[in-house]
């Protein structure tokens, strides 16, 4: 991937904990991926805005019902992780 050499102003306390940090991974690492990680979310705003604009905005039933999913989506990942097997696995003897 091609690399382009910028310059930009960080407040020094920040760049100090950062270069702390990230001693292995090296600076330009790791403000190349929050750079990224800061895009992508304002690409998921826009288009939250533009599917709140088509559709309307989420329910707070809907958001209720979202959060319930994920729990329920956590507690099996976590309990495939603890070597459990509640629902692992069910597809394949099936």
């Amino acid at each position: 991937m091609a690399t382009k050499k910028v310059t930009v102003t960080i407040p020094e306390d920040l760049l100090e904990e950062i270069r702390a940090e990230t001693a292995e991974r090296g600076l330009s690492a790791y403000v190349a991926d929050a750079l990224r990680l800061k895009r992508d979310r304002d690409r998921l705003r826009e288009l939250v805005s533009w599917l709140e604009e088509e559709h309307g905005p989420v329910t707070a039933g809907e958001r209720a019902a979202v959060r319930d999913e994920l729990d329920g989506l956590d507690a099996e990942h976590r309990c495939r992780g603890a070597g459990g097997t509640a629902t692992a696995g069910k597809a394949a003897t099936a």
